[in-house]
């Protein structure tokens, strides 16, 4: 975790660093950021008091009659914004959102994921999250116009020459780094085109914040190679897809102890790390609307593309839903649980907000983990999963809608306010592509029919 500022610290880098603008950001229920950009001259008002801005403008804020919202930095978050001009040094920090009485708007995906936090704290944890974010380099056209046409041909970890990338990826480490990621690895996904950057495990909500900043940093840098990134979880058909394989833990808040370790567990792992994920087996339905939260999400979420379709847990199976790592000795801090389906188009605060209270409810209501499934599942035909018990996961936003609409847990996760406008933007969203007629009918049917 990087040192955290406080409103004197971030004023003194201010006028060390010349900073002539700040942007300040915050996030909407979809994920998307949103700015507003101040000479440097306003942040010492601003860090004191905020900034009030027009929340009706915002998909999932509040209606036109009661826009008036405003902004609050959180200190901690001021960086500089390596990829902007040296002549105009623009630093950004994030905000919360607040109403004009001065109460957290609870519609904020930050507030939203503060509360779960609280929950957890409550009970003496800390939630830890390591999220293994994917995405593709694209080259555009000619004329500018974007098509998925990769920037490169290499595979899974390959290297150079034919991994192209090699030098966007490392110019993207060094930016995050300048902005206080500490960075563990970065590779060539299975797919052309595709990559991953790998940051340090951390708590959910300097975890969530990293990721908002990674997909800054990615898109700005690729940008100034003359590309194109995208977080699209199925941007090309027939490959590999990319997804946001979240690395989970709890620990001691008063020792830092890693409690999911056990060493006297055939998988390491302690009967509360159990409960936890039993408590997300229990919720992934009503879940996936926020950790795969697109139309496209579910093109990812098919047999044979490494990405978990089945409901159920292992530790050698990569095919299961959440996989338990193997212990290396004396790495007991490591203990963790990979939970597989979400997507980088997720909003990682709600994301976050939503896997911490699931895994909650199940340490709360003492749920038992079901057995393990070891075997390779997407082998298993109807009657083996039938006998196993093994459910699958939605196989389209319409059907994670349908499990969010009967989910008391996700109410309490999302809040009344953003669990409804959330749930009316997915309906409108799976409507929308529901209508639509593709290229694939065209050539399915136009002929034959």
């Amino acid at each position: 975790m990087r040192n955290k500022m406080d409103s004197a610290a971030v004023m003194e880098v201010v006028k060390d660093e010349n900073v002539l603008f700040v942007v300040l950001q915050f996030i909407d229920i979809n994920g998307i950021i949103k700015s507003v950009t101040i000479p440097v001259h306003k942040l010492k008002e601003v860090l004191e008091k905020g900034i009030w801005f027009d929340g009706s403008s915002i998909d999932g804020f509040t209606r036109i009659c009661e826009s008036d919202m405003y902004l609050k930095p959180d200190p901690g978050t001021f960086v500089i914004l390596p990829w902007e001009p040296k002549h105009t040094v623009t630093a950004r920090l994030f905000c919360d959102v607040f109403m004009p009485d001065g109460t957290p708007f609870e519609g904020d995906p930050r507030y939203i994921l503060k509360k779960a936090i609280k929950e957890a704290e409550e009970l003496g944890y800390t939630f830890n999250v390591g999220p293994e974010l994917e995405f593709f380099l694209f080259k555009p056209r000619e004329n500018h116009h974007i098509e998925p046409t990769p920037h490169d041909v290499g595979g899974y970890f390959d290297f150079s020459p034919r991994d192209m990338a090699s030098r966007v990826r490392n110019d993207i480490i060094i930016a995050l780094e300048t902005m206080g990621l500490e960075i563990e690895m970065s590779h060539h996904e299975v797919a052309a085109g595709q990559h991953e950057i790998d940051f340090k495990y951390d708590n959910a909500m300097q975890t969530a914040d990293n990721a908002i900043t990674l997909k800054q940093a990615v898109k700005s840098i690729a940008q100034q190679h003359g590309l194109y990134a995208t977080f699209m979880p199925k941007p090309l058909f027939g490959t590999n897809g990319s997804g946001m394989h979240c690395h989970q833990s709890f620990c001691d808040i008063k020792t830092g102890k890693n409690v999911f370790y056990d060493g006297d567990d055939e998988y390491k792992i302690s009967k509360l790390a159990k409960q936890f994920v039993a408590g997300q087996l229990k919720h992934i339905k009503p879940m996936m609307s926020v950790l795969a939260p697109t139309v496209n999400s579910y093109k990812r979420l098919v047999p044979g593309f490494e990405a978990p379709v089945y409901i159920c847990w292992a530790q050698k199976n990569r095919s299961a839903l959440i996989r338990i790592p193997r212990y290396s000795p004396g790495r007991e801090q490591a203990t963790r649980a990979e939970l597989r389906c979400p997507d980088p188009s997720c909003n990682p605060y709600m994301a976050l907000a939503s896997m911490l209270t699931a895994g909650i409810d199940g340490i709360k209501s003492n749920i038992e983990v079901p057995p393990p499934v070891e075997g390779n599942v997407y082998e298993f035909d109807a009657s083996q999963l039938s006998d196993k018990n093994i459910d699958s996961l939605p196989g389209s936003l319409d059907e994670s809608i349908k499990e969010l609409k009967n989910s008391e847990l996700m109410k309490r996760v999302l809040g009344s306010h953003t669990y409804d406008v959330f749930l009316q933007s997915k309906e409108i969203e799976w409507h929308d592509y529901r209508v639509q007629v593709s290229e694939w009918e065209h050539k399915k049917y136009f002929e034959i029919t």
